[in-house]
């Protein structure tokens, strides 16, 4: 069994060292740092299994290292340690995301059974993250560009806060993953984000499906039904594509962000729930409020922070990362052995437009996965990305730039000249004209192959 790692955060060195005694006694690492500034640098160093942290220290003190450790850190439980009539600050402290508080001086069997709970918690959270990963893909937001820096920052800044969101930018430019990114990495990360994608659902539905109904409310509620904010009690609610919501559910959202109570259809007894909203959209709302499409005041009540994504097209530098990212994940996910891909591939991909952003690559990137045995190569972007039929019938599409055009005709005018005179290079180079070092960096650009 491995040995877990505690981190023990006090300006008190006789609390530190009767802490160390207790812990390696009962087998545990431990890591010691004098103040909060100290132990998110050790935490950063040693990436414990849970950490203890004084609430009363000089300089950074407990609540701020503790907000600071969830934001950096959210898979680490932190457990408070509080002196005498500081138990208040503990208990709202746990709203900010710690495990739990031990008042001083600790008892021996309340550290123990507190850790081991913490650290039981911590791997089943890192386990259920871990499979999630394994089905449907990571939530991680990749990329280097100074964009998507700034977008982490604002995540890590804005996410312990109880402020709403308003999620912005194009589809598939991972909107989604901001607003669990923000859930995550908040005091509400125990509870559930429930996600409602306000599109999908028809609007005669809408208000059912945020505030459930009761039995006979209207034909066919058959039964009671508990809706998208009671379940989301506690936690976060994401409301994607809110821009497409019906005129009635907008004012009745309106009303529950303000008063914290709703109805359910069909019924007469306010429910109260404490929810963080987030809410996220592909449309301009300001264009929508302007044609009377989206109300104003419920417009300035979910845009306390703004977050734009950025399209895919505006951080191309970052499309070579994805694409290894998302390949090995393609691999994982399928059960595939590791595939290479070929660096005229890579930029065959970074010059393409990708309209549907980084979902439309990661599609791609899973489908080349698929279909190809080992490296990828241009001939297969231009086969399974571009479409077969333009590969084979020469019809080539015209949404492209005239780069991507440019190579897609040389690409299938230089592969039926080869197979035309049977991959006789010599021969090829000859009747085209140019020399056959050229003719071979051509082949090695595209990746072409004989075929059988």
């Amino acid at each position: 069994m491995d040995t877990h790692r505690i981190l023990v955060v006090d300006d008190e060195k006789s609390i530190r060292e009767m802490l160390r005694m207790t812990l390696e006694y009962e087998g545990f690492s431990v890591d010691e740092a004098e103040s909060g500034m100290k132990g998110l640098q050790r935490m950063a160093a040693v990436r414990p299994d849970a950490v203890i942290l004084d609430v009363k220290m000089s300089g950074l003190d407990g609540i701020e290292t503790l907000e600071r450790m969830r934001a950096e850190f959210p898979e680490v439980p932190v457990v408070l340690l509080t002196g005498h009539g500081s138990i208040e600050t503990a208990v709202e402290a746990t709203k900010k995301g710690a495990f739990d508080f031990l008042s001083k001086p600790p008892d021996r069997e309340k550290i123990l059974i507190t850790l081991r709970n913490a650290i039981t918690q911590s791997s089943l959270l890192r386990e259920n993250i871990r499979m999630r990963e394994e089905i449907h893909g990571s939530d991680e937001m990749i990329g280097a560009a100074p964009s998507i820096g700034a977008l982490r920052e604002t995540i890590m800044r804005v996410a312990p806060t109880e402020a709403y969101v308003l999620v912005t930018g194009e589809n598939g430019t991972g909107k989604e993953l901001v607003a669990r990114a923000l859930h995550r990495n908040s005091g509400r990360a125990g509870k559930e984000m429930v996600e409602v994608n306000c599109a999908a659902i028809p609007h005669e539905l809408i208000e059912s499906e945020l505030f459930g109904h009761e039995k006979g409310s209207f034909t066919g509620a058959a039964a009671q039904r508990i809706g998208k904010f009671e379940q989301a009690d506690g936690g976060t609610l994401f409301l994607d594509e809110i821009g497409d919501m019906s005129p009635s559910a907008q004012a009745k959202v309106l009303r529950v962000l303000e008063e914290g109570t709703f109805e359910r259809v069909g019924g007469n007894g306010r429910i109260a729930v404490d929810v963080r909203v987030i809410a996220a959209t592909n449309k301009d709302l300001q264009i929508e409020i302007r044609e009377g499409r989206f109300r104003e005041d419920l417009f300035h009540r979910l845009n306390v922070i703004p977050i734009h994504v950025p399209p895919l097209r505006e951080r191309r530098d970052d499309i070579p990362v994805l694409i290894h990212f998302f390949l090995a994940e393609a691999c994982r996910k399928n059960k595939l052995p590791p595939h290479g891909i070929h660096e005229s591939a890579i930029q065959r991909l970074q010059e393409m437009h990708w309209p549907g952003n980084v979902r439309e690559l990661r599609n791609a990137v899973e489908r080349l996965a698929i279909m190809v045995s080992e490296t990828i190569m241009p001939a297969d972007v231009t086969r399974f990305v571009y479409g077969a039929s333009e590969a084979e019938t020469g019809e080539l599409p015209m949404d492209v730039s005239f780069q991507e055009f440019k190579d897609m005709t040389e690409e299938t005018f230089l592969r039926r000249q080869l197979e035309r005179y049977e991959w006789n290079v010599s021969r090829t180079a000859d009747e085209l004209g140019i020399q056959r070092s050229h003719l071979y960096k051509k082949i090695n650009k595209y990746g072409l192959e004989r075929k059988g």
